[in-house]
């Protein structure tokens, strides 16, 4: 990609970045605790006028100590500004604020990441998930996400769905265009897809696949919400390739999942996917690849979610470049048909068929 193919920072701007990432977990501790004790909002409040030191004590209650060095640090990081002695919010102050992606990110690394990613050079070393020991005793997240505590669940969910939720409205008519009426979907995760595939046309039938302490969630969200009917259940652990994959759907949906597993593991589920569809039938994954970007910001968001893949959620899976995982694809005996790059924030949409 063009954003890595030169290095255009000065000497001097790059010894900067470097001491930047040098104090990266200063740097995203501060900020997060000026977000959330008040101390950014008050700031911002004051409008162009800004606040003197006094004024912020006042107004958030935070001791003249815990003020002065956050304030202090936060004029390095770049979210205030000081004039005539008072203090004012900067772009990057605001995005730390307001920004929904910035939101999701921040509270998903904190509450989430933090911990587990002091064992990333183990988890290197052993392909395993070494940092998952700081959220339960599991083999992955996934078997664990439905008995994390409620707060880390709630960031685990919101980065997730913060994503899809944007995506899910308008890669719909893609996949259903060509009269899909009886879908498969593995990794259904809360029933998301299925809901927003049920809203979509009264004769769509989806059957979610995933292990079954997902599958509980899933069947809570739909009976309360009335779709009982439109949506079954099919329970199994992907990874055991003993159990096949039900069989007589009209395609198979894959949203935000193979990039859970390792390439043989994406190999070996699409290989029980094409077992799983007659020779007409179609594979549908929509995922988000870091090199079909059209922003270097996006780009690097996925670059570094594939960090949690390696230290908390599996140790072998990432965010993939493309080319990887069209590897994959072939490797497994399909086709790209058709491609839809830039749905949403990142997405790509893949449909693929088995070849001739």
């Amino acid at each position: 990609m063009e954003f890595y193919t030169k290095d255009t920072k000065t000497a001097l701007e790059a010894k900067h970045l470097a001491q930047f990432i040098a104090f990266g977990p200063v740097v995203f501790q501060v900020a997060k605790v000026v977000r959330d004790n008040g101390i950014l909002k008050a700031i911002e409040d004051s409008a162009s006028n800004g606040l003197t030191i006094e004024e912020i004590i006042e107004k958030t209650g935070v001791s003249r100590y815990g003020v002065r060095v956050l304030l202090e640090s936060c004029l390095g990081i770049g979210l205030i500004l000081l004039n005539d002695g008072r203090y004012t919010i900067t772009k990057t102050g605001y995005f730390i604020l307001h920004d929904p992606l910035t939101k999701v990110n921040m509270d998903f690394v904190h509450d989430v990441c933090y911990k587990g990613l002091f064992h990333l050079d183990k988890s290197i070393e052993t392909g395993k998930p070494e940092g998952l020991k700081e959220l339960g005793n599991w083999a992955t997240v996934y078997e664990g996400l439905s008995q994390l505590p409620p707060h880390i669940q709630k960031s685990w969910f919101g980065f997730d769905h913060f994503f899809s939720d944007i995506a899910f409205p308008l890669v719909i008519k893609h996949v259903y265009k060509d009269g899909i009426k009886n879908l498969l979907e593995i990794g259904g995760n809360t029933g998301k897809w299925a809901i927003a595939s049920a809203k979509h046309a009264d004769d769509i039938h989806v059957t979610i696949m995933d292990l079954p302490g997902q599958l509980e969630m899933a069947k809570k969200k739909m009976e309360e919400l009335g779709l009982s009917d439109r949506v079954s259940f099919h329970p199994v652990n992907i990874l055991d390739e003993s159990q096949p994959f039900p069989k007589g759907f009209d395609a198979i949906w894959m949203s935000q999942f193979l990039d859970c597993f390792s390439e043989e593991e994406i190999v070996s589920i699409l290989k029980r996917c094409a077992n799983a569809i007659d020779e007409n039938g179609y594979v549908l994954i929509l995922e988000a690849f870091w090199d079909t970007q059209r922003f270097e910001t996006a780009a690097f968001c996925l670059q570094q979610t594939s960090i949690y893949f390696t230290a908390l959620a599996n140790g072998n899976s990432q965010m993939y470049d493309s080319k990887v995982f069209k590897q994959c694809i072939y490797d497994a005996g399909f086709e790209i048909v058709e491609q839809v790059d830039n749905i949403g924030l990142s997405h790509t949409l893949l449909k693929c068929r088995k070849r001739k």
